[in-house]
């Protein structure tokens, strides 16, 4: 296991050095080196040892060893097939943490988890896949109770976003989870320095979807359909992306009691709910 006295920088540098490695920009690899910074992602994740946490992206395992320290067991899920098994050599005195070399959109989380059904998620997320890991474990069987999300600035503030400022990621993710974020990371805390500046996000997972509808997947054809063309008024994107005329749109958004001049940003998720359920009951006759 990594020496925790020795600076996060150091062992970066020094594994990379001592494997002959390179970070990989085709997987957006940019590893962590700021101690202050990794203390805050475990201590968000409150973890004790009861805790099982798949780590998604371990890199060269320095967040993998705090994890390891104070969870009950660690799943460390790494694409990277020569990273995977550096983590293999460093971390073998670690007993409670697995590596696996997959790509986490490919298993499931029942597969990594071997039985058990409460976890947590922590990663240090590339900026490229980071939609699609978010909605992977938003929407998974079994979900995790709590994830902490290292992304990039300008998604994490579109993430937590209030109406006036939604996009189709923000109403996918609130949906199923209440994201705030932590703290402001500057991009001279990773090695190589990445352009931009990250954020750590802490998803609380509901319970229930945050709005009641009959059909999940139509609600979110109605929002993908509203955000089809977000500077166009909403009657507009919709008419467009649905191929219904604008008089029927702004017919269904009266009876849904929204402003057809409004665009899809300003919306709320209770909105997005009413305007689909107007939508259904249209289409039931």
């Amino acid at each position: 296991m990594p020496n925790k006295e020795i600076p996060p920088s150091v062992q970066v540098k020094r594994l990379l050095r001592q494997f002959g490695l390179r970070a990989k920009k085709t997987l957006g690899q940019h590893f962590l080196i700021d101690e202050t910074v990794l203390q805050t992602i475990v201590e968000a994740a409150e973890l004790s040892p009861d805790d099982t946490v798949i780590e998604v992206g371990p890199g060269l395992g320095i967040l993998t060893a705090e994890l390891a320290r104070r969870a009950g067991s660690v799943v460390a899920v790494e694409i990277d097939a020569k990273l995977a098994s550096l983590l293999k050599r460093k971390l073998v005195s670690a007993s409670n943490v697995r590596i696996i070399n997959a790509d986490i959109l490919k298993v499931s989380p029942s597969q990594l988890l071997g039985g058990h059904s409460n976890y947590k998620v922590v990663a240090n997320l590339p900026y490229y896949i980071t939609s699609p890991i978010l909605r992977y474990f938003l929407e998974a069987l079994p979900k995790p109770s709590l994830m902490i999300m290292m992304v990039q600035k300008e998604v994490g503030e579109a993430i937590v976003a209030v109406p006036g400022k939604m996009s189709l990621l923000a109403v996918s993710l609130q949906v199923y989870s209440k994201p705030r974020i932590i703290c402001h990371v500057p991009s001279r805390c990773f090695y190589p320095q990445p352009k931009v500046d990250s954020v750590i996000l802490r998803f609380d997972l509901l319970p229930e979807p945050a709005v009641r509808v009959a059909d999940m997947n139509g609600f979110f054809d109605v929002v993908r359909a509203g955000f089809s063309s977000p500077r166009k008024q909403l009657h507009n994107s919709l008419a467009h992306s649905l191929g219904m005329k604008p008089a029927e749109i702004s017919l269904l958004l009266e009876k849904a009691r929204i402003d057809s001049k409004r665009r899809a940003e300003t919306l709320s998720l209770e909105e997005w709910a009413k305007l689909y359920e107007v939508f259904a009951a249209s289409e039931r006759g």
